[in-house]
């Protein structure tokens, strides 16, 4: 789990006291009611972004007719030159798999 620096390790305490108390059976129902709204919110809100995402990016593949899993690759390696759509591509791509990723945690499943 990543835990910002901001909310360090009163987040992290307040973490470990939620699941203390829900493996306790001590949860409230607004505790469950809570946590399952922040869970969905947690999971909708990367969906719809990914969703867009997947969109700016399909453009670049058309535009360049190269997927972006072979041109991120040849970004990494230095094969392409540093032009704005390639910095700005290989960010796009970054925050996909960082989203993809994500989501992966929080749903369990695979996630493209």
């Amino acid at each position: 789990m990543v835990v910002s620096t901001f909310a360090g390790s009163k987040t992290v305490r307040n973490v470990q006291v939620l699941s203390q108390l829900i493996q306790s059976g001590q949860a409230s129902e607004l505790m469950d009611r809570t946590l399952d709204k922040l869970v969905q919110s947690e999971i909708d809100t990367p969906r719809t972004k990914l969703r867009d995402l997947k969109q700016d990016l399909a453009g670049l593949e058309e535009q360049y007719e190269l997927p972006s899993a072979e041109f991120y690759h040849r970004f990494q390696k230095g094969l392409t030159d540093d032009g704005m759509d390639y910095v700005e591509w290989a960010s796009l791509f970054q925050m996909k798999e960082n989203l993809r990723k994500r989501l992966q945690i929080f749903t369990g499943e695979e996630v493209e």
